[in-house]
């Protein structure tokens, strides 16, 4: 039987650092993006895609709130779902292509995703992942008192709004992605999915918030009954004391090692702190299971267990 595997794709997977944020270059990334995935398809794995969208959303929100005197200015769950199809786009595009390149005749399909936060948590308290552009001190009082946005200062740069960051509780495409799984190749939970929260009613309701994406990836890895979760990003393997003298590259993390690694404050808030904690999620729900973290290039070698950072119950 074919194993499953839910791949998280990282921001290196869509944009280059090298290339101009445009659709075009982002488009250019995602073709190479596509041969690795085309490649592990044909090793014979089932598996499903989910990507980040922190450069994009950023972008149609700060391009709905410059034409604001023209339209009205898009909510910011409207925003995520609008990243979520035109990413989702040029994935499909590209990785049917790369598909057939290879003699694979697999339908892929990306999925418009709601995920279910919870109103009370402490995320909410906290707003910390920032969105969009930058603003003068007084530009951003007014966004404060007229909009009701959180501003947050960055060195240098000026003043950012910055939104929750709460934890994935349910996929609500699941059932959907279920029933595609075995016909096709799934793009879902696209920037973690749409943060919806749930009313007394049943209705569900866009709240303003980045779910992280590595996150929902572990979720929906649970939910599918994958074999593999495979977080890629731009690094081969996760590292303790990254970028001191004394960096050391990790091969193999049991729960226990990275449980205390991160306690340790090893691992970046903002980078390998929630691919970590993703894998760890993964592992406990199922000790028989493991999930991998590896650069986009050397996944393939990953899989074989030649690199990575392959993270183990025990």
């Amino acid at each position: 039987m074919p194993e499953r595997i839910v791949i998280a794709l990282g921001g290196n997977a869509l944009q280059s650092k090298d290339s101009p944020p445009t659709a075009e270059a982002q488009l250019q990334v995602v073709k190479r993006t596509c041969g690795h995935l085309a490649d592990i398809s044909r090793r014979g794995y089932e598996m499903a895609v989910v990507h980040g969208n922190g450069p994009q959303v950023g972008r149609i929100v700060l391009a709905s709130e410059t034409a604001r005197d023209t339209v009205p200015p898009m909510p910011f769950d409207v925003c995520g779902a609008m990243s979520q199809g035109y990413i989702g786009y040029h994935i499909q595009q590209a990785l049917k292509y790369a598909l057939a390149a290879r003699g694979r005749s697999i339908p892929v399909v990306s999925l418009t995703t709601q995920v279910v936060v919870d109103r009370g948590d402490p995320a909410f308290q906290n707003p910390t992942k920032p969105i969009g552009g930058f603003y003068s001190a007084e530009e951003a009082r007014a966004l404060e008192r007229d909009k009701g946005y959180t501003m947050r200062e960055e060195a240098t740069k000026g003043w950012r709004r910055v939104v929750p960051s709460p934890q994935p509780r349910r996929i609500v495409e699941i059932d959907a992605v279920r029933l595609l799984w075995d016909h096709a190749i799934v793009i879902t939970c696209g920037g973690g999915g749409v943060p919806v929260a749930e009313n007394e009613d049943g209705t569900l309701e866009g709240v303003a918030a980045v779910i992280d994406k590595d996150l929902s990836a572990e979720l929906l890895a649970e939910q599918v009954e994958a074999d593999k979760l495979l977080i890629l990003t731009e690094v081969e393997k996760v590292a303790i004391h990254f970028g001191k003298p004394e960096q050391r590259d990790l091969d193999h993390l049991t729960l226990a090692q990275a449980a205390e690694y991160a306690r340790e404050g090893q691992f970046g808030v903002g980078s390998m702190l929630p691919k970590v904690q993703a894998a760890m999620r993964f592992v406990r729900h199922d000790p028989e299971k493991a999930a991998i973290i590896t650069s986009l290039d050397r996944c393939l070698e990953a899989l074989d267990g030649k690199t990575g950072t392959r993270i183990t119950f025990a």
